[in-house]
């Protein structure tokens, strides 16, 4: 079956999908995005993902291209018209299309772009064995608060994590602490099995998966700290593991070619990823795929 995306209206076969050569998400990555899991039919953190969406766009001054209601509808359209019940939302809006310069136009037409892919998310070996990651140094910008589609850093991490047999890339700042992974949150459980993540501000994205996750944490009453650790730390936690939209809770379980805890995942990750489920109100699709 052919795939649809949506394109400014209209709803297209994706090899005939296209924007205009001038846009501003080509030329300047003037663009911000959300990528929202669809998990047994449910949208998941849907909420969370397009407030997320407008402070992006309050934050780069670029205007809303359709009432966030519109959206919603655009949204399961395209879930609809894939024909699909676990997969891959992915929501861009840029600035527009425009002669290129530097400056932004006075009166902009922003292109909104929705494409969605049917999504495995995870093998059962994975979650059976947890993942292996790498560490690379943080090289971006100093606004990860905003979701834009300048991921070029991101992408160079996340190709030396593929080169290197690993799942993802933890980007170390000149300090020496953790910020996040490339396309991740990251967590460890200390020692006293106290549950460490960075704080949210201008230098991580602030994860949508991660805000749940803090929410159901307190619920359960697990003991929480926000704040930054070092890969020291990592290596003598009990536990890591990454979230994010498409990961969930994914326990990490070698770091750098070395073990993390007892080198399985633990049993906190487990707890927290079937909580995100019972949050979401959908099945987990890996343990719903085996």
């Amino acid at each position: 079956m052919s795939r649809i995306a949506y394109v400014n209206g209209r709803y297209l076969p994706i090899q005939a999908a296209g924007v205009h050569i001038e846009d501003r998400g080509f030329q300047f990555a003037d663009a911000v995005y959300e990528v929202v899991s669809v998990v047994g039919g449910c949208l998941a953190d849907e909420e969370g993902h397009l407030a997320r969406m407008g402070r992006s766009l309050s934050e780069l001054r670029m205007p809303w291209p359709v009432a966030p209601a519109v959206l919603r509808q655009i949204m399961r359209q395209v879930v609809a018209r894939n024909r699909v019940r676990n997969a891959s939302l992915y929501i861009q809006i840029s600035r527009g299309a425009a002669p290129r310069d530097f400056r932004f136009p006075r009166d902009p037409s922003p292109t909104l772009v929705l494409t969605c892919r049917a999504a495995r998310f995870q093998t059962p070996e994975q979650l059976q064995d947890g993942i292996a990651c790498i560490t690379v140094p943080d090289i971006r910008w100093l606004r990860r608060d905003i979701k834009t589609v300048g991921l070029l850093a991101q992408s160079l991490g996340k190709q030396a994590a593929a080169e290197a047999g690993a799942a993802e890339a933890w980007q170390i700042a000149p300090d020496g602490t953790v910020t996040e992974g490339c396309s991740s949150n990251v967590w460890i459980v200390t020692a006293a099995g106290v549950l460490v993540t960075r704080p949210a501000s201008p230098l991580i994205l602030n994860g949508i998966t991660r805000q749940s996750l803090l929410r159901l944490a307190a619920a359960m009453g697990l003991g929480v700290e926000e704040r930054p650790f070092t890969l020291e730390e990592a290596f003598a936690a009990r536990e890591a593991f990454i979230s994010s939209a498409g990961s969930f809770v994914l326990p990490v379980t070698r770091l750098d070619g070395r073990p993390i805890g007892d080198g399985r995942p633990g049993p906190l990750a487990r707890r927290l990823r079937q909580a995100y489920f019972d949050h979401v109100g959908a099945p987990d699709p890996v343990e719903a795929g085996r």
